[in-house]
């Protein structure tokens, strides 16, 4: 019966992925990009940086399979933030810095579509924060949910 289950999720999962431009899961957010990888990845450098977020890393798992000898399809995590947010919550509460800064990921699927995905503010504000003992305005949940989407969608269009 889980099989089965797991088997029709499975469906379910490829159908909404194929179907609809934009999709969540568990608070992920994922959206089909208009574009390539690697414009894709620019886009969303310079629309998170314009909204005054810093990238700091790139975390390329197709790049660390290919270096195990494996093969993928690109997938690449953007990690970033803004040091004058975070850093007065990790010096609070350290414990937060091992689910935060925010990330991003670029990926591309088997059939060569391109994605972007994404935690949602009301994850990241809300079970991410409240393992660490925080709470946060609703106001400061919508204000980040709206700038996430605003550089998503100028990211994929």
């Amino acid at each position: 019966m889980f099989i089965r289950n797991l088997a029709n999720l499975a469906i379910i999962m490829v159908v909404l992925t194929t179907a609809f431009p934009a999709f969540a899961v568990d608070g992920i957010i994922t959206k089909q990009s208009e574009h390539s990888v690697d414009s894709t990845i620019e886009k969303f450098e310079v629309a998170a940086k314009k909204r005054g977020f810093i990238v700091f890393a790139h975390l390329d798992h197709a790049d660390a399979a290919a270096s195990a000898g494996l093969k993928m399809p690109r997938s690449t995590v953007i990690v970033f933030g803004d040091p004058l947010l975070g850093t007065p919550i990790f010096i609070k509460t350290p414990t937060v810095a091992i689910d935060l800064p925010l990330k991003a990921l670029v990926w591309e699927d088997s059939t060569g579509k391109v994605f972007l995905s994404y935690n949602s503010a009301e994850f990241v504000l809300g079970p991410v924060y409240a393992r660490h003992g925080i709470q946060v305005p609703n106001d400061a949940r919508e204000q980040l949910e709206n700038t996430l989407a605003s550089i998503a969608d100028e990211t994929v269009q």
